[in-house]
C-alpha cells in the first residue's frame, strides 16, 4: 500500500514538474505555454518515457481546466453583453460550423476516398475547434476582451452548443449502421437541453445570491472557496446530464454570476483551480498521442493534418470576410479556429462505439486532431509575423524625447484630461505620453503638447522621462497594459510615486498588491457624487449626505481591506454594521481649481472613447 502510494506521487511529482520546465521554456521560446504543455505532456506520457500509463485518467481530472476556464469567460460575459453578441452567437457561429463541415466532409469524401458516414464523422470531430486553446492563445495576447474576440468568443460557445446535434449525428449513423438502436430522437435531446439551460438559469437566478450571502455572514473563507467550486462543477455535471458540455454549463453559471456581488470573490477561488488543471488538460493530451501509430501512418497522419488545417482555415477566412472582416481580422480567425478540438475526442469514441468507424480509423483522426492543436500556436504566431498590424501614420506627432516634467502621465484619455487639470492649475510641469495617434492630434488642436511613446516599453519610459519624475500617473484604460506598466515602473524607477487609474474592485486589489502609491477606481467617487446628488433632489440634507456618502465609502474600504488581507470576517462585520476605518483608497477632497482649461475644450478632446 505504502509503495503504491509513494509510486502515485512520484508520477504526479514528474508530472508537475514536467509542466513546470516545459512551460516557461517554450514561453521562452516565444512558442506558447499551450505548446510547452502538450510537448511535457508528450515526453511524460505511455508511448514515451512511461512515466504515465494512463492518459485518460489524467484528462478526466484535467477538463475541469477547460470547464473552469469557460466559467471564468462567463463572469466577464454580463447578460446584456451576452445579448448584444446573439447575432454572432446564431448567426456567424452556426453559418462557421456549417460551411467548415461541408467544406471538410467533401475533402474526405472526394480527396480521401472515405465513405459519407465516415467523412461526416471525420468533419464533425474537427469543427469544433479547441476552445482551451484559443482562449489561451487569446488571454497570452490580450486579446480576450476586444471586440474581435468577443466575437470568437461567441463562435467557441457555438461550438460547444453543437455538441448536442453532432452527438445526435452519430447516434442516427450508428443506428443505420445496426448499433443504438435505442438513441433517443433528436427533438427528445433538444428539450432535455433547453431543460437543462433553463435550470440553469432558475437556480442562477434565484438562489445563488442568497445562499452566498449566507455563507458570507458565517465568515468561512474555506466554504465560499468550496461553494464556488460546487456552483461551477454542479452547473457543468448538470448540463452534461441534460446532454450539452461541461464546458456550456459552467459558461452559463459565469454569466448568471457575473452581475453578482460576490463575483470578485469567485474569480479569486477558482484562478488557482482553473490555471493548474488547464495546464494538466494540455499535458493529458499530450500523453494521448500514440507514438507507434504516428510513425507506422506519418505519411497519412500528415497530410490529414495539413489538409484539414487548410480547409477549415479557408472556411473559416471566407466565412470571415462574407461577415464584412477586414482581411487582417479574417486571416486571424481562419489560423485561430484551424485547428480540431477537445469534443473530437468525445465524437470519434461515440461513433467508434457505434460502429460508424474502425478503430484505426479512429485513432488516425484523433491524432491529427492533436496535432492541429499543437500546431496551432504556431500557425498563429507565423499569421501575426506575416500579417502584421498595419502601422498607423503618425505624421505631425513627435516621439517621446528627453521629457522632464516632474509629473508622467501615461495615457491621456478622458481620465487623464480631467486628472491632469489640476496640475496645470497649480502650474505643476507635466510630460504626456499617448499611444492614440488620433487623441494626440485632438488635443494639440486645444494647447496640449503630447508626445507618442508606449508605456509598456522600459526605453520609451525612460526617453519620457520616468527615472526623474517624482510620480507617474498611470491613466490607460485597459486594466491588463496598466498591470505591465505598473510592474515596469515599480522595478526600474523606484523614486517615483505611482498613480493609477483602475478599471474595478478586482484591478484595485491587483495594483495595491503591486505596490502602488494611490490607485482609485474609475468611476467609484464619480458614482458617489451621482448617488449625493439623487439624495438631494430627495429633500435630504447636506449634512445626511454627506454623512451617508462617507459611511459609504467606508464600507467599500473595509470590503476592501478585509479583501486584500484574505480576511474571513467581511460578511459578519458587514452584516452587523461594523464599520471599521482602514482607507486603502483614501478619499482626497480636491482643491479650487482657479485655473481650470475651458470647459468646451476639455469636453471636445473628451470625445475620444477612452
Amino acid at each position: 500500500m505504502e509503495h503504491q502510494a509513494g509510486l502515485e506521487l512520484a508520477r504526479t511529482v514528474a508530472l508537475l514538474g514536467a509542466g513546470v520546465v516545459a512551460a516557461p521554456i517554450f514561453l521562452r521560446l516565444g512558442l506558447g505555454s499551450v505548446l510547452g504543455y502538450l510537448a511535457a505532456g508528450v515526453l511524460i506520457g505511455p508511448f514515451a518515457l512511461h512515466v504515465i500509463t494512463d492518459p485518460g485518467a489524467i484528462l478526466s481530472v484535467a477538463e475541469l481546466g477547460v470547464v473552469m476556464f469557460l466559467f471564468l469567460i462567463g463572469l466577464e460575459m454580463r447578460p446584456g453583453k451576452l445579448w448584444k453578441l446573439r447575432r454572432e452567437i446564431f448567426g456567424l457561429g452556426v453559418v462557421q460550423v456549417l460551411v467548415s463541415g461541408a467544406a471538410l466532409t467533401l475533402v474526405v469524401v472526394m480527396g480521401f476516398g472515405r465513405a459519407l458516414p465516415v467523412a461526416l464523422i471525420a468533419a464533425a470531430g474537427f469543427v469544433m475547434s479547441s476552445t482551451a486553446v484559443i482562449m489561451k492563445m487569446m488571454e497570452d495576447a490580450g486579446e480576450v476582451a476586444t471586440p474581435e474576440g468577443q466575437r470568437v468568443t461567441s463562435m467557441l460557445l457555438l461550438q460547444d452548443l453543437a455538441i448536442v446535434p453532432l452527438l445526435a449525428l452519430v447516434a442516427l449513423l450508428a443506428a443505420a449502421h445496426g448499433h443504438a438502436a435505442n438513441a433517443p430522437p433528436l427533438w427528445q435531446s433538444a428539450a432535455l437541453g433547453l431543460t437543462a439551460i433553463a435550470a440553469v438559469f432558475a437556480v442562477g437566478r434565484y438562489l445563488l445570491n442568497p445562499v452566498f450571502a449566507i455563507l458570507a455572514n458565517l465568515g468561512a473563507r474555506d466554504v465560499l472557496t468550496a461553494a464556488a467550486l460546487l456552483v461551477v462543477l454542479g452547473a457543468a455535471l448538470f448540463m452534461q446530464w441534460g446532454g450539452l458540455s461541461m464546458a456550456t454549463g459552467a459558461f452559463l453559471a459565469g454569466v448568471l454570476l457575473s452581475e453578482s456581488s460576490f463575483r470578485h470573490q469567485l474569480e479569486a477561488d477558482i484562478e488557482p483551480f482553473r490555471g493548474l488543471l488547464l495546464g494538466l488538460f494540455f499535458m493529458g493530451v499530450g500523453m494521448s498521442l500514440n507514438l507507434p501509430l504516428v510513425l507506422a501512418d506519418w505519411q497519412m497522419i500528415a497530410i490529414g493534418v495539413v489538409v484539414f488545417m487548410a480547409v477549415q482555415g479557408a472556411a473559416v477566412y471566407a466565412v470571415a470576410r462574407f461577415a464584412k472582416a477586414d482581411h487582417r481580422e479574417a486571416i486571424h480567425r481562419a489560423a485561430l479556429f484551424a485547428q480540431g478540438g477537445e469534443f473530437a475526442f468525445v465524437i470519434y469514441a461515440a461513433a467508434l462505439a457505434g460502429g460508424v468507424i474502425d478503430p484505426r480509423t479512429a485513432a488516425i483522426m484523433t491524432a491529427v486532431v492533436i496535432f492541429s492543436m499543437a500546431l496551432s500556436p504556431l500557425v498563429v504566431m507565423l499569421q501575426k509575423r506575416l500579417t502584421p498590424e498595419p502601422e498607423e501614420s503618425r505624421d505631425g506627432v513627435e516621439d517621446a524625447h528627453d521629457l522632464n516634467g516632474r509629473v508622467l502621465f501615461i495615457g491621456f484619455g478622458r481620465f487623464g484630461q480631467v486628472v491632469s487639470q489640476a496640475l496645470l492649475a497649480r502650474d505643476i510641469d507635466v510630460s504626456l505620453i499617448e499611444t492614440d495617434v488620433e487623441m494626440i492630434r485632438a488635443a494639440g488642436n486645444f494647447g496640449f503638447k503630447i508626445y507618442y511613446g508606449d508605456g509598456t516599453r522600459l526605453d520609451v519610459l525612460r526617453a519620457s522621462g520616468a527615472g526623474r519624475a517624482e510620480a507617474i500617473c498611470v491613466c490607460v484604460d485597459r486594466p491588463e497594459v496598466a498591470d505591465r506598466i505598473v510592474a515596469l515602473i515599480k522595478s526600474e524607477f523606484p523614486q517615483a510615486k505611482v498613480f493609477a487609474r483602475a478599471f474595478d474592485r478586482g484591478h484595485s486589489l491587483r495594483l495595491v498588491q503591486a505596490g502602488v502609491d494611490y490607485q482609485i477606481r474609475e468611476t467609484f467617487e464619480s458614482a458617489l457624487a451621482f448617488g449625493g446628488a439623487v439624495l438631494r433632489d430627495l429633500g435630504v440634507s447636506d449634512i445626511d449626505v454627506a454623512e451617508t456618502i462617507e459611511d459609504v465609502r467606508a464600507r467599500d474600504a473595509e470590503r476592501f481591506a478585509l479583501q486584500l488581507t484574505g480576511g474571513i470576517t467581511a460578511g459578519r462585520s458587514l452584516m452587523r454594521g461594523n464599520v471599521p476605518t482602514p482607507q486603502p483608497e483614501p478619499y482626497r477632497a480636491p482643491r479650487r481649481n482657479t485655473q481650470a482649461l475651458n470647459e468646451e475644450a476639455a469636453e471636445a478632446i473628451a470625445e475620444d472613447p477612452a
